[in-house]
């Protein structure tokens, strides 16, 4: 069965029983903006809601990008959209760990800052050779001090999760698997047969299991689920400094900022 819906920003399809969601903007090398993560939420409430779906794919369009995060261009102090940073990221990112399916990550390309996180967030991650893995934060203004850190440290280590962190170094998808961020990695060429593969394996098995053992992985680490909406808050707070901006605005201008002059 193949069924498709799209929306402006997301393509939801349904391969056997497996929902494809593709963020649908590789000119933007699949950064996302406020109206992408409602398409996304509303794509991921269709999988939960069909009970012929055994499991979801998140992915991105074309073979440049998984995601890149928020796009900077609609990044004015605040993103567009809702939620408590301007953007509905929270609930996003709360629904991907609260659907009861496993949610692979295929990373086709660049999974970067706030699509790093997405991608850390899910159940499984597969990736292509050319995949890079990374975070941006401290170098464009922005932080995440929840999701992407916390878990983040608990699938790599505290000190490579603050490598990552501070000095915002790309990883090949061959290190991301090494460090424990990616399951598997395959040549491009044998990213979807791969990924089909689990799909089909994860459709054969006990659809009441797989909910119970999310849940139960879930349990021991949602306590960061209360973190991360503190820092979301934070972070809203720190978008509407001039060193936040500063960092936005040097992305955009293609320079390279001067954080230290909104130091006092």
């Amino acid at each position: 069965m193949t069924a498709e819906k799209k929306f402006e920003d997301v393509i939801y399809e349904v391969r056997g029983r497996a929902a494809w969601v593709t963020i649908n903007r590789p000119k933007v090398y699949n950064a996302f903006r406020g109206q992408t993560l409602e398409e996304l939420i509303q794509s991921l409430h269709l999988a939960m809601n069909d009970k012929d779906v055994s499991c979801v794919v998140l992915t991105g369009a074309g073979d440049k990008a998984f995601c890149t995060g928020g796009d900077q261009s609609a990044h004015e102090g605040n993103y567009d959209g809702r939620g408590v940073v301007g953007l509905p990221i929270d609930e996003l990112q709360g629904l991907i760990r609260d659907i009861p399916k496993p949610v692979i990550a295929r990373v086709n390309g660049f999974a970067i800052g706030g699509g790093n996180v997405l991608a850390t967030l899910c159940d499984l991650t597969i990736a292509a050779e050319s995949a890079k893995f990374g975070q941006v934060g401290p170098k464009v203004g922005s932080f995440d001090a929840g999701w992407g850190t916390c878990f983040l440290a608990r699938h790599v280590g505290d000190k490579r999760a603050r490598e990552i962190w501070y000095l915002n170094d790309m990883y090949t998808a061959e290190e991301a698997r090494e460090m424990g961020l990616c399951n598997k990695v395959v040549p491009m060429a044998e990213l979807d047969a791969a990924v089909t593969k689990w799909t089909d394996t994860l459709a054969q098995r006990s659809p009441t299991a797989l909910a119970f053992l999310k849940r139960s992985f879930n349990a021991d680490s949602d306590s960061i689920r209360g973190i991360s909406n503190l820092a979301l808050h934070a972070v809203k707070l720190y978008y509407a400094t001039p060193e936040s901006k500063e960092g936005v605005n040097a992305f955009n201008e293609k320079r390279a900022p001067d954080f230290y002059k909104f130091v006092d």
